[in-house]
């Protein structure tokens, strides 16, 4: 079964799950569908702008090709083909010679290697894979659980603190649970766990769709189903922003709703306390998202911090080790990294973004309108949201890490956007002098392997 939608949201994250691979009309390398189907080792063909999707019809059309839901399809996530019909298929094997092959790398690579993972089975088999540590643990993707998004709904919609403090109580298990997966799967190696980061708007359901629905209960509807619709629509509307990758998310959740971040941080700290209980190394990192002020980090670890202790302090064991640190993917984030630092015990580069603000581009839509253009009159070289734009977002990285190293010597620096498993950009991180790079499970064999090949280009040149 293959996916096939205009493009995907937080809210296709289960259809995604189910499906052996997605196809969309829209979006790009690093949009919601092909984060998440690469996440889950899924084959996935974004923005393929002649795509004509018939929902009603359960028809797509591709050129003169009409398809309908009962035919099938074979999609190659390598090349971005769509081919009619089944073809031969083989599946993917780690033989003996390849880990022979990874096991040369790993003694020659200086950059460790961690995964983005979300879920416990997904650390696994980042681990069975060869990572080093979960680099990016997105815990807004827990949210979208078909048992939690009503209760994370009920959060949003909540007029008065106390209200949605019950709701977060009844979110807070849920979480723990997952980070118990997670640390369980990890024992003895990092875990960064990223603080809620997208939109609130995104758990919400389409501006669009929800004003349809209220026109149409307003016709058929029962007065009941008509004003919690209505009261949804209104949340909709106050959340909904013209540039909402620009607007309320990241820190400033957590400084505008710190109940949530408290939340979430006693998630943390209970779930590595409930798996060193049974015998295993829980290594704790918690990460602040869109940090473009000191201050903003300052504010948020003060909250992360407090909640930590406290949670220490009932538990009666103050001796485990946490850190807490920020993911660097704004431009300004960058160039004041050594105030920055003052606040942070690691940096991780969120490329996806800082490609984002520093270009001046939509990664959802370049790809599909200028970018293609741009690509084939030479004036850039590769797609930037593939691979990293080494002299304009490159020199932003390589200045936030050496400004952060001037505060903190002893400052730990990664990347976590997609560029983590593109064998070019781990190149120029090995050369920008980051510790790590981290990215989809499925693609850490490549980072390993691209992170020994620079370091034997190296050796080659110094001979030479």
């Amino acid at each position: 079964m293959v996916l096939v939608r205009w493009e995907t949201t937080p809210d296709d994250i289960h259809g995604v799950a189910a499906a052996q691979g997605v196809l969309t009309a829209h979006g790009g390398m690093t949009s919601h569908a092909a984060v998440v189907a690469r996440g889950m080792g899924k084959p996935c063909v974004a923005g393929v702008g002649d795509l004509r999707i018939d929902a009603d019809a359960r028809t797509l059309t591709i050129g003169d090709t009409v398809l309908t839901d009962a035919d099938t399809i074979t999609v190659d996530g390598t090349t971005g083909l769509v081919y009619a019909g089944a073809l031969p298929l083989m599946p993917p094997q780690i033989t003996d010679d390849f880990q022979a092959v990874l096991g040369w790398a790993d003694d020659v690579r200086r950059l460790g290697v961690r995964a983005n993972a979300d879920t416990g089975e997904d650390a696994a088999k980042a681990r069975e894979l060869g990572a080093e540590g979960v680099g990016l643990c997105r815990t807004e993707h827990m949210f979208m659980a078909t048992d939690r998004l009503p209760v994370v709904r009920r959060m949003i919609m909540a007029d008065s603190t106390a209200s949605r403090q019950a709701a977060l109580d009844e979110l807070l298990p849920m979480q723990q649970a997952d980070f118990e997966d997670i640390f369980t799967a990890m024992t003895g190696l990092p875990v960064a766990v990223r603080l809620i980061d997208p939109p609130l708007h995104e758990f919400l359901p389409d501006l669009v769709e929800q004003s349809l629905l209220v026109q149409r209960l307003e016709t058929d509807g029962t007065p009941g189903e008509l004003e919690s619709a209505r009261a949804l629509l209104a949340r909709i509307t106050r959340l909904s922003e013209t540039n909402p990758m620009l607007g309320t998310r990241g820190v400033r959740l957590s400084l505008l709703y710190p109940e949530i971040a408290v939340m979430q941080t006693r998630a943390i700290i209970r779930a590595a306390l409930a798996v060193r209980e049974r015998g295993l190394d829980p290594r704790v990192e918690i990460m602040v998202p869109l940090v473009g002020f000191a201050e903003e980090l300052r504010s948020a670890r003060e909250i992360v911090v407090a909640t930590a202790d406290d949670e220490l302090d009932r538990a009666g064991e103050p001796e485990l080790d946490y850190r807490v640190g920020t993911m660097i993917e704004l431009p300004r984030a960058a160039l004041t990294a050594d105030r920055i630092a003052e606040h942070a015990d690691f940096f991780s580069f969120g490329t996806n973004d800082l490609t984002q603000t520093a270009i001046g581009i939509s990664r959802d839509d370049a790809e599909e309108s200028f970018l293609a253009a741009y690509l084939e009159a030479g004036i850039v070289s590769a797609d930037p949201f593939a691979s990293l734009d080494v002299e304009g977002v490159g020199e932003l990285v390589r200045i936030g890490v050496e400004r952060g190293l001037r505060t903190r010597p002893d400052l730990e620096t990664g990347v976590c956007g997609e560029h983590g498993g593109d064998p070019a950009s781990i190149a120029a991180f090995d050369g920008l002098g980051l510790d790590y790079v981290s990215c989809s499970p499925y693609r850490v064999p490549i980072a390993r392997l691209a992170a020994a090949l620079v370091r034997l280009d190296d050796a080659v040149r110094d001979e030479k």
